[in-house]
């Protein structure tokens, strides 16, 4: 092991996911093979700005690999250039922008490069921070709703879409026993990959997604006709964020001050309602919720967690930063993290998975 090679630090933001642990444990490991000391960050950035930092080494990583979560902690609120530091006399939060304080801090702890293991909030926040505040980071991408940009797959996803397949496995049972449509409402935001993979994997009728604006009579058509060939039941897919055709998606709530204000949840419920409306066929919604964010890691995602950690710390070696870690080609690369952290990566309407879909007969709702 290489003695006094320089000092990183890692910290887990956003929304937590499968697979995290697999990064941090693989980030502390490379980094200590490689004789670099591995701070970690405590609950996002908001232990970059308190300064809740502990040096890690192997023996703190031990035994998390199969293991949800993150061990270091998460938070999706306090974003350091808008950080919610109190109240005014009229209850009114007070914002103020802690670049300096985060900027102390690593000088304080003399990191040369922080390692930020994130989704799209997460990693606009680092990109800003090295561009703006001369900080070297280097990003990872974690989100079960496999959208970000530049990279072919996400962590994280795998194990939300295999959850959402096994949820998908069970309902068939009790929609065909009760001759009952079925449907099953999952994460994924603004982007339909959880619903497209997991609708396929799990033998879905329809799958309705953001991409492709539903059409309820279309919908219905497909129960109809699967009826008129013996079929009694019917199991529909449909992303949180799947919208009618010239209609809105279904807010859940308004959340104010938060970083994520728009809260998606309802549609599945709606969907249901209209459909046992209109046919007369027993309807019932599943919202699998948190379920898909939680629990051990799939091996698929293991591994890529693990390859992107090792990745991360390589590229702070070669001095490569302000860069994202990504596959491309089953290959892992890095991208400039500004370019990462641009537009959310949705699914493809001409998608070759859609096609495969459309030629075994799922109905999209178009």
């Amino acid at each position: 092991m290489k003695k006094d090679a320089g000092v990183l630090a890692v910290l887990t933001g956003g929304g937590d996911c499968p697979g995290l642990n697999a990064v941090i444990r693989a980030v502390v490991k490379t980094a200590f093979q490689n004789g670099y000391k591995i701070y970690g960050i405590a609950n996002g950035f908001h232990g970059l700005i308190t300064g809740d930092m502990k040096l890690m080494t192997p023996h703190d990583v031990s035994g998390i690999l199969p293991r949800g979560g993150t061990v270091l902690g998460t938070t999706n609120r306090d974003n350091p250039f808008h950080y919610a530091s109190g109240e005014d006399a009229n209850g009114e939060i007070i914002y103020k922008d802690m670049r300096d304080v985060i900027v102390n801090n690593l000088k304080a702890y003399k990191v040369d490069c922080l390692i930020v293991i994130g989704g799209d909030g997460s990693l606009k926040i680092a990109s800003e921070l090295s561009a703006n505040c001369g900080v070297n980071v280097v990003g990872v991408p974690k989100t079960i709703d496999n959208d970000l940009p530049c990279t072919e797959r996400t962590f994280g996803f795998d194990t939300a879409m295999a959850m959402a397949t096994e949820a998908l496995d069970r309902l068939h049972t009790t929609a065909e026993s009760h001759h009952r449509v079925m449907v099953l409402e999952v994460m994924g935001r603004y982007a339909g990959w959880i619903a497209l993979h997991s609708g396929i994997a799990g033998g879905s009728d329809c799958i309705l997604i953001p991409e492709i604006p539903y059409d309820l009579d279309s919908v219905i058509k497909k129960i109809e006709a699967r009826r008129k060939q013996g079929k009694q039941f019917s199991i529909i897919t449909v992303a949180e964020g799947a919208k009618p055709v010239g209609g809105d998606i279904t807010i859940s709530r308004i959340v104010k001050n938060s970083f994520e204000q728009i809260r998606l949840g309802g549609v599945g419920e709606k969907l249901a309602r209209a459909i046992e409306e209109k046919t007369g066929i027993e309807s019932r919604c599943t919202v699998l919720g948190y379920l898909q964010r939680g629990g051990s890691p799939t091996a698929y995602d293991r591994l890529l967690a693990t390859r992107y950690g090792v990745a991360a710390v390589e590229a702070c070696i070669k001095g490569k930063y302000n860069v994202m870690v990504a596959l491309q080609a089953d290959k892992i690369i890095t991208v400039p993290i500004a370019k990462a952290a641009s537009e959310p990566h949705f699914v493809p309407v001409d998608s070759d998975i859609i096609r495969a879909g459309r030629h075994i007969g799922i109905n999209f709702g178009d």
